[in-house]
This record gives structure tokens, C-alpha cells and sequence, in this order.
């Protein structure tokens, strides 16, 4: 795995390095930057249908609902390990 770790909500992630260096990736975290709306391509290209499932039941309220906030938090903890793995 090129990436794998835990936010500190708890959420357990696995990145594949095909994941992490998919051009496809780059051009939604660039469009990110001006656009919220990316989150959810970003979410699905770095952690698959599956993990992008597993995150949003994660951050799930009790009423049912996935708030965006806790989303782009969980995604930001995620790509910054990156950045602390290689320290």
C-alpha cells in the first residue's frame, strides 16, 4: 500500500499507489481548491467506491445524515498522512 493509516476519528484507510498517482486524481484535487463540489470525485478516485462508502457510513449522524464538514475533515486527515509518512 502507498498510503494506509487511521484518522483520528477511527476511520481505517488503504491508498494503492495506482490510487494515490491516478492523473485523474490530481485534476479533481485541482478543481477541489475552487470548487467543494470535487469532494465527492476526490473521496471516490483516492479511496474506490467501497471506501468511499465505508466513509460516509462512518461520519453517518444518527439521524442518518453524512455532513460535508466531517467528510472533507476525514479526506484532509488522509492526504495529510501522506505528508507525515514521508517525515
Amino acid at each position: 500500500m502507498f498510503l494506509e493509516g487511521k484518522t483520528k476519528s477511527g476511520f481505517k484507510f488503504a491508498v494503492s499507489q495506482e490510487r494515490a498517482e491516478n492523473y485523474e486524481l490530481l485534476e479533481a484535487l485541482s478543481d477541489l481548491e475552487d470548487n467543494t463540489m470535487a469532494l465527492p470525485r476526490v473521496i471516490k478516485l483516492l479511496l474506490g467506491d467501497d471506501g468511499a462508502k465505508r466513509l460516509k457510513d462512518h461520519v453517518r449522524t444518527k439521524d442518518g445524515m453524512v455532513p460535508p464538514k466531517a467528510m472533507t475533515e476525514e479526506i484532509r486527515q488522509i492526504m495529510q498522512s501522506k505528508n507525515e509518512t514521508k517525515n
